[in-house]
């Protein structure tokens, strides 16, 4: 197992540019399963969760080749129906093979998905979704079973305004017969993205980042060619290092409009943002201000993905900062990890108060996820002394190189093999000769 070494109080600065977006990544790549053709993605960023990708639908039948942040994926040919528990239970997003498979080989069977434990994430939109659409579906308490000769059009509305909901339904209808609305999708750029892909294939997608969107299927879909758009919250969890450290750092390749939720934010903290076309400077005062009140909610409102990155900066901020989180009940699980740096968290329910502190201490930690991985990442970057950060296989999830790119901001931060596990390993292997 891998861990990250950090030596601490690092102000940033420097250049880094921004990786496509996982968020993005991911349902494109499972919609390239409906393409009888080879589909061209730009921009892939070398992510666990997308190598994960990467081997089911290679387990499904496509071929598949990498050449540097270029994917091209080959689903001529589907062989397969079914989805191996085990690579199921390490990825969320792996929901979305459900809409794509029944709508391409008309039947579907997948086991409940797993990721990172924030909070309960319920399929139940997914499946009630797809029997609008004319399903039938079947469950025994682990798996799903998803079958119908084709798929017909209808007017679906989301109780809440779900991304992963969203994306199965835009998938699973863009190969279907006739007419579906979505009322009350979820509005992320990532939405956007995945209809602007299936679009490029030939699709019918109307309204996507709107209040409603409508879906004219069509027979088939036709190989293209696309560019995955730059990851947002990779963008924010830099600005929140450089932040933190009293940083002055430029980030390449971002798109201000999906930044724009958490710009108010930095702004409240006495950050000061230049915008040049597609680069980001931020540069952070001497000891941040604390921010009144960040309430978590669909975009365009602050994303919960930015949510423990930013939290990680407001630990030394002077003052005291609430946050609120509405999407993920279990978001603040990183929170006891951060206090062993010294900060002053209290958490009641979904609220988390923050009392800023002077200065933050080397800890020994474990990330609990993705997002609260990368939150002890800058917590390490600006304490003073010596951090490890373990369980980095979080991290990886949803960040290409992560160390690589602080290093070149400044940071002192290596990933190196931890010597206790493999010592372990070692006396297992001498025992089991």
């Amino acid at each position: 197992m891998e861990i990250f070494k950090i030596n601490g109080q690092k102000s940033l600065s420097g250049d880094v540019t921004l990786h496509g977006a996982k968020n993005s990544a991911l349902p494109i790549l499972c919609a390239s399963l409906l393409v009888k053709g080879e589909s061209i993605i730009h921009n892939c960023p070398d992510l666990s969760d997308v190598k994960t990708t990467l081997k089911i639908l290679e387990d499904l039948g496509c071929k598949v080749k990498r050449n540097g942040d270029t994917v091209i994926i080959d689903a001529s040919e589907v062989t397969a129906s079914q989805i191996d528990e085990g690579v199921m239970r390490t990825m969320r997003s792996s929901i979305l093979f459900l809409g794509a498979l029944v709508s391409r080989t008309g039947c579907a069977s997948i086991y409940l998905p797993g990721g990172c434990d924030i909070g309960t994430r319920p399929v139940d939109m997914h499946i009630r979704a797809l029997k609008s659409l004319g399903a039938t579906i079947t469950e025994n308490g682990s798996s799903i079973t998803c079958c119908a000769d084709r798929l017909t059009g209808a007017k679906i509305i989301l109780p809440f305004a779900s991304v992963g909901a969203t994306e199965n339904i835009i998938i699973a209808a863009a190969v279907s017969k006739g007419k579906t609305t979505i009322i009350n999708p979820a509005r992320e750029p990532e939405i956007c993205d995945l209809a602007e892909f299936l679009n490029k294939c030939g699709a019918r997608i109307y309204g996507a980042g709107e209040t409603s969107i409508e879906i004219e299927g069509v027979d088939k879909l036709i190989p293209c060619e696309h560019r995955i758009i730059p990851d947002r919250i990779l963008a924010s969890t830099y600005m929140s290092a450089c932040a933190v450290t009293g940083g002055d750092i430029v980030i390449h390749d971002v798109k201000p409009t999906h930044l724009s939720p958490v710009f108010p934010v930095f702004n409240e903290m006495g950050c000061r943002l230049y915008l040049n076309r597609d680069e980001l400077r931020i540069v952070a005062p001497k000891r941040l201000r604390r921010v009144k009140m960040i309430k978590t909610m669909p975009f365009p409102a602050f994303p919960t993905d930015s949510q423990s990155p930013v939290t990680a900066a407001l630990t030394m901020a002077k003052g005291t900062s609430v946050i609120k989180e509405n999407i993920f009940e279990n978001r603040f699980r990183f929170v006891g990890q951060l206090n062993r740096f010294g900060a002053d968290i209290a958490v009641d329910e979904q609220m988390a108060v923050i009392n800023g502190v002077k200065l933050l201490h080397g800890a020994d930690v474990y990330a609990t996820d993705l997002r609260g991985g990368a939150a002890l990442v800058i917590a390490g970057i600006a304490a003073e002394g010596e951090t490890t950060v373990r369980s980095i296989e979080h991290i990886d999830r949803g960040y290409a190189g992560l160390e690589n790119n602080f290093k070149q901001l400044g940071a002192d931060i290596k990933r190196i093999e931890d010597e206790e596990i493999s010592k372990e390993k070692d006396k297992k292997s001498i025992k089991a000769d």
